[in-house]
């Protein structure tokens, strides 16, 4: 069957590539109608604990000002431990969204968070870098199984407005990283390292979460309805030579967008220190309007792909990002401040059209796709992170920002992408 008929819930065309086991007209109203509610429901389910589970990993960059004076650590080292987080997520997130296409695992999504909450724990009670960085792997083992099941959950109960569903998924994830320097800010700097483990509590409440997710996604899957297959990519199938090149050039993006998006998330508070004198606590508040842009963004991006086409977002955010990155290293600290509010909004904007339109190229490899996107977003910000922290020390972090202002140029190369059909029929 048609693989946007059978994950949406709804069926947008009366077309169907698999054989005709049931009437098309029978599955455009009644799944629609009768799973409507409760889809909405388990989006928004999905939403929160996608906030909780990044809350919780935002934690760990958000607290390096004070690992680095605890434990007296260069920017290299700093740059390691999101290293150890960001490439244990993404090395198995293709590996489990593979697997989870051909065997799905509902309560996989719970297990991710009970390894979070492990990985949260250690993390306040570590002594030692060694186990700082065992702290960083469990809570990327824990992102790993949870994003590539959530993803396909999402478009499940999208009803078939895919942009849409994502941009819901994600901005929770967006929300919960804005609240990291907040809760940073205001509870672990004041208490100490100690003080993370308090957030065991939103790890037990994702816990219950998904728990209930993955009884509603496991009865969708006994129905019958989770289980579409391959079809055409938006009603057309493309070479496959095609296919993996604009597979290529979409993580070619990706990589522009998150090595810059590295430089921000891992290092904007020793910035905005260094070359400003700005407090701890300070710096935190102005990465939460970062953060708190790139949520908005997110929102943003996915009905806009819905309307408009996924690649009309894509070209934005390249197009409409650049300026601003020229301009930020420039910039007093108002206008610094100021500027990463587009930026953020505007990097933002792109990944739920990009994750969709690699779903239209790829249907019914919806875990694949979200676990080598996810993935390859964690590992080019993991890789970006250690990177940009050998740059620094050997540098500086003012020389660091003026060559990443390029880096969204990349993004030229969008160029390529193939049209495929208008976004109605996605």
């Amino acid at each position: 069957m048609d693989a946007r008929a059978s994950e949406g819930g709804v069926a947008v065309e009366a077309s169907v590539s698999g054989p005709p086991q049931t009437e098309p007209v029978a599955r455009t109203v009644l799944p629609a109608a009768a799973a409507a509610g409760p889809a909405a429901v388990v989006l928004g389910g999905l939403s929160l604990s996608h906030l909780l589970n990044d809350m919780i990993q935002s934690l760990l960059p958000a607290i390096y000002p004070l690992l680095k004076q605890a434990y007296s650590l260069d920017f290299g080292q700093i740059g390691l431990l999101t290293l150890a987080f960001q490439l244990t997520a993404s090395l198995l997130q293709p590996v489990v969204g593979l697997f989870t296409d051909r065997r799905p695992m509902p309560f996989s999504l719970a297990t991710g968070m009970l390894l979070s909450l492990c990985g949260l724990l250690l993390l306040a009670s570590a002594g030692s870098y060694g186990l700082l960085v065992l702290a960083a792997c469990l809570v990327g083992l824990g992102s790993a199984i949870f994003h590539p099941e959530a993803s396909r959950v999402a478009r499940l109960a999208s009803g078939g407005r895919y942009g849409l569903a994502q941009s819901v998924f994600q901005v929770g994830g967006n929300a919960g990283s804005a609240m990291g320097p907040l809760l940073a800010a205001f509870i672990v700097v004041p208490l100490g390292q100690g003080s993370v483990a308090l957030f065991a509590v939103a790890a037990l409440a994702g816990f219950v979460v998904l728990s209930l997710v993955g009884r509603w996604y496991r009865d969708r899957l006994a129905s019958g309805v989770a289980r579409g297959r391959k079809g055409g990519a938006g009603g057309r199938a493309l070479p496959r030579s095609k296919v993996v090149a604009t597979i290529a050039v979409l993580l070619v993006l990706i990589f522009s967008k998150y090595f810059y998006m590295a430089s921000l998330s891992s290092y904007f508070t020793f910035y905005l220190i260094h070359r400003f004198g700005v407090s701890v606590q300070q710096s935190q508040l102005y990465l939460f309007v970062f953060l708190g842009a790139v949520a908005a963004g997110t929102v943003a991006g996915g009905p806009i792909g819905d309307r408009f086409g996924r690649k009309v977002v894509i070209w934005g955010s390249i197009l409409g990002v650049l300026p601003f990155t020229l301009a930020l290293p420039h910039a007093n600290l108002f206008w610094t401040v100021v500027l990463t509010v587009p930026i953020g909004m505007i990097l933002a904007s792109a990944m739920p059209a990009i994750l969709v339109y690699a779903q239209e190229l790829l249907p019914g490899r919806v875990g694949l796709v979200g676990g080598l996107f996810f993935g390859f977003a964690f590992g080019m910000g993991g890789l970006g992170a250690a990177v940009l922290g050998e740059l620094a020390d050997h540098t500086s972090i003012e020389f660091v920002y003026g060559v990443c202002a390029f880096l969204p140029a990349v993004g030229l190369l969008a160029a390529f992408l193939p049209r495929l059909d208008p976004p109605q029929a996605a």
